[in-house]
């Protein structure tokens, strides 16, 4: 457990500098527990503190984890150049205290997106030796048949690519949809998978990240939550 002045809990989570949050403070914007405090030195314990700012309720955390239902047309870097970036989907104290996306989607590639501001954590689901399992589906331009799947499961070789890459599982899931798990999150990976196949992706959705699958956190395109514990340890144990 932790114990902070007022105003650095509410600089850590995002809501200014510290100057700026004790200013929210001292102008009785502040509620803890349901209380006013006017007062920016207040010490509070950090351990479950609940707080609001403008009656809006807050959970104080040293780190967020997050998931984000990406929509199409957006781009996953801090400073996107061609289409909105995906931070835009988030309020401002999320963006504020440096929330980041963990890995990438091309901007027309939706679906399950984690973003967090905890650099280890980051650190550990993009690492190349972790071989963390992700579950896309694939629409493609003409229909999938045992060929493409034997081929996609035996590995196809891509530019500038030493070996060649394989898919750990490739199932169709129609005439022209294809499931499959790819473990090492090469640029463009399924698309140009794809292609080297004799095949074309016109459409892609990833929808589960090790064991956390998008579809039970319930959120519609453009929608994020916090992942708890529980949603963490699906991903601990990919």
């Amino acid at each position: 457990m932790s114990r902070l002045a007022l105003e650095r809990v509410l600089q850590s989570q995002g809501f200014g500098t510290r100057r700026q949050c004790r200013q929210w403070i001292l102008a009785g914007h502040v509620r803890v527990a349901g209380v006013p405090v006017d007062d920016p030195a207040r010490i509070v314990d950090t351990q479950g503190l609940r707080f609001q700012v403008l009656d809006q309720e807050w959970t104080y955390r040293e780190h967020v984890y997050l998931a984000l239902n990406k929509p199409a047309g957006y781009e996953c870097s801090r400073r996107p150049s061609h289409h909105p970036g995906v931070l835009g989907l988030l309020p401002e104290e999320l963006r504020a205290r440096g929330v980041q996306a963990v890995g990438r989607l091309d901007h027309d590639t939706t679906g399950l997106l984690l973003l967090s501001d905890d650099g280890a954590f980051i650190h550990a689901q993009t690492s190349p030796r972790r071989k963390v399992p992700k579950l896309y589906v694939a629409t493609t331009h003409d229909p999938v048949t045992p060929e493409l799947v034997a081929t996609l499961l035996a590995g196809v070789r891509l530019h500038d690519e030493p070996e060649a890459l394989a898919a750990v599982s490739c199932e169709p899931q129609g005439a022209n949809r294809l499931g499959i798990v790819l473990q090492q999150g090469k640029y463009h990976q399924v698309k140009r998978m794809l292609a080297a196949a004799g095949n074309h992706c016109v459409a892609l959705r990833r929808v589960a990240i090790g064991g956390l699958r998008l579809d039970a956190l319930n959120l519609s395109e453009g929608n994020w939550c916090y992942l708890g514990e529980s949603e963490l340890a699906l991903l601990a144990g990919a």
